[in-house]
């Protein structure tokens, strides 16, 4: 049985177990089975983020350096922003539009969850001066210390420097560029290894999530969470497949065949960081991606290109501006879509991530930041849809840069 497989039945069987726990609640089986899939899922969640920071430092100088020395790299960057900005808009102005289309918000009972805004403890007000200061400062930070906290937007900063070093110094830096290349194979080897305990960590994870969140929370705010599901699906497979075939050239089912291991996987671990290594393995492996595309594309992509986080937050912004009674100007909705996508650049790839960079679109246009706390009983579970989506976006991208920057092939010495 392929490692597809394996993940497709082993997510069948997670959500067919969780659902079993349910019966049973405030039992010995539910703890004895929670304790043991928290386990399984720590575990797992575990081993990709132990791996996940030296392997997005490899593959990124490896990367360049390759892409550089082919003279590639400027069209690789034109061709990714190109993309990244093109999937991004459209994910906004669709989330918009279907946010007007069926009024989502209007009539609801705001008095619901005057509680949970009450309770909930809104952070220091963040202005787009603030937010672009703090992200500046959390960037360009020491290397080392990105390293030790897993700052995963600094980590990818320093690495493209170290890969543009690497070529400027030219034949002076050829043994740290066979170094790094052989560091990068050691990296993806072991996340061959992990990669085996796949299908054990998504059952876990799977079945954790359906037995632990309220699902009966859905009935209060069905109408938002069913737009915003219905849309994000619809950007998925249909905006992004139509993109893909039009400028990559793939035919959809063979993307999907070749990227099920990873999506199965964003949906389990709401994280597209923690999906990353099995992105870059089904996107070289299934795809035909080129490592070195790969190995530039994804890691970016982890952190500019968020369609799902995007398109979630501007309907959020809409829905809590008519809970509230609000009615947003043109101009309004537009710094809504302006701020969403530079918030989205912004969130790390972690769950729930897109709940921080929330308040700045909020902000952004007059809506109180204690509105959030209406989104939290649902979050978690349409983080699961968005992130799905965000993973595929970096895929596809990925596709379309490599068919598109294949016309140079790269010297025998540096392949």
């Amino acid at each position: 049985m392929s490692l597809n497989t394996q993940i497709l039945m082993a997510a069948i069987f997670g959500v067919a177990f969780g659902f079993l726990m349910n019966l049973f609640p405030q039992t010995q089986f539910f703890d004895v089975s929670l304790y043991g899939l928290g386990i399984l899922s720590s575990v797992f969640i575990g081993l990709l983020k132990m791996l996940l920071i030296p392997l997005i430092f490899s593959s990124i100088v490896v990367g360049v350096s390759n892409l550089q020395a082919g003279g590639q790299l400027s069209r690789v960057w034109k061709i990714t922003l190109a993309c990244c900005v093109t999937t991004t808009t459209l994910a906004l102005i669709l989330g918009l539009a279907c946010a007007h289309i069926f009024q989502v918000g209007k009539g609801v009972d705001v008095v619901m969850f005057q509680d949970a805004m009450s309770a909930h403890q809104t952070p220091d007000t963040l202005t787009p001066a603030s937010f672009f200061t703090n992200f500046i400062q959390n960037t360009l930070i020491n290397p080392f210390k990105a390293f030790a906290e897993g700052n995963v937007l600094a980590v990818v900063v320093f690495a493209l420097l170290i890969g543009v070093a690497l070529v400027k110094g030219g034949d002076k830096f050829r043994s740290v560029r066979k170094l790094s290349q052989q560091f990068f194979d050691i990296m993806m080897l072991m996340i061959g290894w992990v990669m085996k305990l796949a299908p054990l960590g998504i059952f876990a994870l799977l079945a954790k999530l359906i037995a632990t969140e309220d699902l009966s929370v859905l009935s209060r705010l069905a109408e938002f969470a069913a737009v915003v599901t219905g849309t994000t699906i619809f950007h998925g497979a249909v905006v992004l497949p139509l993109l893909l075939w039009i400028f990559g050239k793939m035919s959809p089912i063979t993307f999907f065949k070749g990227t099920r291991a990873a999506l199965i996987t964003a949906f389990a671990t709401s994280s597209s960081s923690a999906t990353m290594p099995l992105s870059m393995k089904c996107a070289q492996e299934n795809l035909g991606v080129r490592p070195q595309t790969a190995g530039f594309v994804i890691p970016l992509g982890t952190q500019l290109n968020m369609d799902g986080t995007a398109l979630y937050e501007a309907a959020a912004a809409l829905f809590i501006a008519n809970l509230m009674g609000l009615d947003l100007s043109l101009g309004q909705q537009l710094v809504v879509c302006a701020t969403a996508m530079i918030a989205s650049l912004g969130a790390p790839g972690i769950p729930s991530a897109g709940m921080v960079t929330m308040i700045m679109v909020l902000q952004s246009v007059g809506l109180p930041a204690e509105a959030i706390a209406i989104l939290l009983p649902i979050d978690r579970l349409l983080d699961t849809v968005r992130t799905v989506v965000n993973v595929q976006g970096d895929m596809m991208i990925s596709v379309v840069v490599d068919r598109h920057t294949r016309d140079d092939e790269l010297p025998e010495a540096i392949r």
